[in-house]
């Protein structure tokens, strides 16, 4: 498929924000390890959690998924000695099952695709070996483990993904002794980490906060349980976005006292100037007069492209800073970001660890480069709500690897998503 096609729009209407992908992967994570039988509901089947779920059936879980619930049972993991952990494009599984593979004493190779051979793995093949696990690589994936995980202190910068200290977090209360985790510089995507502790706790685990990092106790047990995923506001904000720029969109099934980083898109939308209501789980965005704003995105980096769409119909300059991280992601979204709202008629310059943005109120329509990345897509697609053009973009089912409904929930708001053969 050539190029999806997106029309100018003005967006009316109302979706229900998916499940947290972010909640969904430690979920999938916290029933495999309970040693038992657990569902996980609402489930969407994107890219990255069919990743998670088979990398968790490589470590012996069984699961299945039937009306958007999952059954995880866990009562043989561990009992696969040797295990090949197909990581697909994500992250998240990759950083998370590392450490758990290696806690389990499993003889593990990791394998990936797309640009994921080339993310950064060193915090793990620098920390691991000191604590009883070979790490065999030549410089990213696949990546070859054995060994059995030992505890202990380990340290651990928190400004190259919180990933890291989630993987081990999840690994460390199985192991015999007590373990602590350690900062080396400040922390980035502290809600992440967030995440993973409350996720934990559903499952009977028990992490403490420390001055410098957190303290977990060895020999714990995860416990079976149902588990009620969040809505995801990661990709909520695109709709919410899209209604800053020039309509009027409600998101259901969003909790403002989520743990996850991303809730701060209501807050920036009001910075801006838009119109922002929330009633309970419903969230509310009318277009309204916009204007520049500075944004720190070291807590919130996967917000970045789509504020960046917002600051290209907001008066002035937006600075977005502290977002060096994403020249890491699916694509140097830095780079990516810029090219794309340039390509469009935007005013956007790349600075080394962010981008400034002067607002030019509208977009014309061009041909844009997708970049197989899931998030430059949809922004592109938020784009055409102050587009006087037709976007035409690559890479159309990059989409997938986060959100497989979004052209269907794109269109309850007005948007049109056409295809090219």
């Amino acid at each position: 498929m050539k190029n999806v096609i997106f029309k100018p729009f003005d967006p009316n209407g109302t979706i229900e924000a998916p499940p947290s992908k972010s909640d969904v992967h430690r979920a999938i994570i916290c029933a495999a390890l309970s040693g038992g039988v657990c569902t996980i509901s609402p489930v969407a089947l994107s890219e990255d959690i069919k990743a998670t779920i088979g990398c968790a059936e490589a470590l012996g879980a069984a699961t299945k998924l039937e009306n958007n619930v999952l059954t995880v049972d866990g009562s043989l993991i561990f009992n696969n000695k040797t295990a090949s952990l197909d990581c697909r494009e994500s992250g998240s599984t990759l950083r998370f099952f590392i450490p758990v593979a290696a806690a389990g004493g499993i003889d593990a190779t990791f394998y990936g695709s797309g640009r994921l051979p080339e993310r950064p793995i060193g915090i793990y093949t620098d920390a691991l070996p000191e604590k009883g696990v070979s790490c065999v690589t030549g410089g990213g994936l696949p990546l070859h483990i054995s060994g059995k995980l030992q505890s202990g202190v380990f340290k651990i910068p928190g400004d190259v993904s919180s990933q890291f200290i989630s993987g081990l977090l999840f690994a460390l209360p199985l192991l015999d002794g007590d373990s602590d985790i350690v900062l080396t510089s400040p922390i980035q995507s502290a809600g992440y980490i967030n995440m993973t502790i409350r996720t934990m706790s559903k499952f009977g685990i028990e992490v403490d906060m420390t001055d410098k990092g957190w303290h977990v106790r060895g020999k714990q047990h995860y416990i079976p349980s149902n588990y009620t995923t969040d809505g995801d506001w990661s990709q909520a904000a695109f709709f919410l976005a899209a209604g800053a720029i020039g309509g009027n969109v409600t998101v259901n099934n969003v909790n403002i006292d989520s743990s996850q980083g991303d809730r701060r898109m209501a807050a920036l939308l009001r910075e801006f100037g838009a119109e922002v209501s929330q009633d309970g789980g419903r969230i509310t965005v009318q277009k309204s007069e916009l204007s520049a704003i500075e944004i720190d995105a070291s807590q919130i980096p996967d917000l970045v492209p789509v504020l960046a769409v917002c600051a290209c119909f907001a008066e002035g300059t937006t600075v977005i800073y502290n977002a060096e991280r994403l020249r890491l992601k699916e694509s140097d979204r830095l780079r990516s970001t810029a090219a794309l709202l340039n390509s469009l008629g935007g005013k956007v310059r790349e600075l080394p660890g962010g981008l400034e943005i002067t607002g030019v109120k509208e977009l014309c329509g061009a041909q844009v480069n997708g970049c197989n990345d899931h998030r430059i897509v949809m922004s592109a697609a938020v784009c055409a709500a102050g587009c006087q053009g037709d976007i035409f973009c690559s890479d159309p089912l990059s989409i997938n690897k986060s959100y497989p409904d979004f052209y269907r929930d794109y269109s309850f708001i007005g948007g049109s998503a056409f295809f090219e053969e």
